[in-house]
């Protein structure tokens, strides 16, 4: 069992460990654990997920065994971080949540075009 929410994401990938750093700056209390996806399996409390998954997208992984990807994320991400609970309301208006997940999705599968070296990032994004 997860003593925190963990977020799994494309260590590989320059354009996600920038938001990642974003995200632990804003994250003051430490409440989520960030790993890169290829280190997951260093644990044993993680999900068993496929590359091909955790590559595409990131994975939030809940205490109580949930698991949020993409696009869905976003609130329970903005819902865990200081003062992202005003922000996360714009996620209860219709069709925000249908946007953000095709927005997140469209730039996951081009994000190699915001400074990810070695073309890791192009790989299993569609």
């Amino acid at each position: 069992m997860l003593a925190r929410p963990v977020l799994l994401y494309d260590g590989e990938c320059a354009f996600c460990r920038m938001w990642v750093r974003r995200i632990r700056r804003w994250d003051r209390h430490d409440t989520i654990e960030c790993v890169p996806a290829r280190d997951r399996f260093e644990r044993g409390d993680l999900p068993d997920l496929s590359d091909h998954a955790v590559n595409a997208r990131m994975h939030l992984v809940l205490p109580d065994g949930r698991i949020f990807t993409g696009g869905a994320a976003l609130p329970e991400l903005l819902r865990l971080l200081p003062g992202g609970r005003v922000p996360r309301l714009l996620f209860l208006i219709p069709g925000i949540p249908w946007v953000a997940t095709k927005a997140y999705d469209l730039v996951a599968r081009h994000r190699h075009r915001f400074g990810c070296e070695g073309g890791s990032c192009g790989q299993g994004a569609s």
